[in-house]
């Protein structure tokens, strides 16, 4: 079967040389940006392609307010402090996701409690946040929800979309509306999905996408901080640009602030990304439906958007029966010159959390002992 596949993946591409998982591709107006930027001379974050880099994600996404910044690691750290995250608080999240979603909790001074995995979207699963509220919480009486074992407010909620994959979303934040926790979409891998017509990003406080080389489009790093919300996105843009008074001349910072803004030379390569976001995302569906169709056709289970939901399918995955069989196309795929990767070890097993809180994790286990991601390239005609 190992075989087969990796030379199915070979046809797929038609190539005999070394397959990446996931390459950047740059098909119009990247290098007439770039060189136009650098005509200008505003090289750094001061630059009209941040303002219309900005501008066509918000319009491209639904939300009414985007704000650039160096990667969608540092977007999540400044969603979460927007959110009103403070150290010794707590964020309900997901063990299976990128270490960055747990990173940026830390940054807070924060800490993660561990929920499990929806077996049909690999987002956080709406029956163990449900569960967790029940039994685990209580509403004190600031109106907050507090976790009983602890006594720690809980002060977001941070789901993730997995491969690009819409979670369930809208339950999760109906749920988390009536405990009074914000809600912030990891959508660092989602641009391009939509969970009932409604783009990924428009269902929380705020969001993040990730434009990383590895994306589905890239400015080589970046990220967005996305929201609805007017007063966070000035605070976002603010907080994220160190601080500073406007004024012509004076230097005043008026509280402590982060130097996370993205450059106008990366914004330069995104606004042309942008141009070709519809071509790479349809490119992208039809290597999808070819997988799709193969391993139906060979009785070899593939992952697939879920039900009422469009994904920008970032990475294909397999699911294998076991670790075993999972390990062993690994090694056949990786040393036949196909990169192919599991999904990441479960961030309560990473020596810096693993004294944190977590739930049973059934689904989020069985995820990480079947599940491999192949390439998802797009496919130069």
């Amino acid at each position: 079967m190992n075989e087969n596949i990796v030379k199915f993946i070979r046809q797929v591409y038609k190539t005999e040389e070394f397959i990446p998982l996931h390459a950047p591709v740059f098909l119009g107006n990247e290098k007439r940006y770039l060189n136009e930027c650098i005509d200008s001379t505003f090289v750094s974050y001061v630059g009209n392609y941040v303002t219309e880099f900005e501008n066509q994600v918000a319009s491209y996404t639904g939300v009414k307010h985007a704000v650039a910044m160096a990667n969608g690691t540092l977007a999540l750290h400044i969603a979460l402090l927007l959110s009103g995250v403070k150290a010794n608080e707590e964020v309900l999240t997901q063990a299976l996701t990128f270490v960055a979603t747990i990173n940026a909790i830390n940054y807070c001074g924060a800490s993660p409690i561990f929920l499990d995995s929806d077996l049909d979207t690999l987002g956080l699963a709406v029956s163990d946040l449900e569960e967790f509220l029940e039994n685990e919480t209580e509403q004190g009486a600031d109106g907050f929800c507090y976790n009983r074992k602890t006594k720690r407010r809980i002060a977001a909620c941070l789901p993730v979309h997995i491969f690009g994959h819409p979670c369930h979303i809208d339950k999760l934040h109906q749920l988390c509306l009536a405990r009074r926790i914000p809600l912030i979409e990891d959508a660092a891998e989602s641009i391009g999905s939509r969970r009932g017509g409604v783009h990924t990003g428009n269902f929380g406080e705020a969001a993040i996408v990730s434009f990383n080389g590895n994306k589905t489009i890239t400015t080589g790093g970046g990220g967005m901080l996305l929201t609805n919300d007017e007063q966070l996105a000035k605070r976002a843009k603010h907080i994220s640009t160190t601080a500073k008074q406007p004024h012509p001349w004076n230097f005043f910072h008026d509280e402590v602030g982060y130097n996370y803004r993205l450059t106008n030379l990366n914004a330069a390569v995104g606004c042309a990304q942008m141009e070709s976001l519809s071509a790479i995302l349809a490119n992208k569906r039809e290597t999808a439906a070819l997988y799709d169709d193969y391993f139906r056709e060979n009785g070899i289970k593939m992952f697939k958007e879920p039900a009422n939901c469009e994904s920008n399918y970032w990475l294909n995955a397999i699911v294998f029966s076991n670790m075993k069989e999972r390990d062993s196309f690994l090694e056949y795929a990786n040393a036949q010159g196909v990169m192919a990767r599991p999904v990441w070890t479960l961030n309560h097993k990473l020596l810096m959390y693993s004294h944190c809180q977590k739930t049973a994790l059934t689904n989020a286990q069985y995820w990480e002992e079947r599940l491999v991601n192949i390439p998802s390239s797009v496919r130069l005609k």
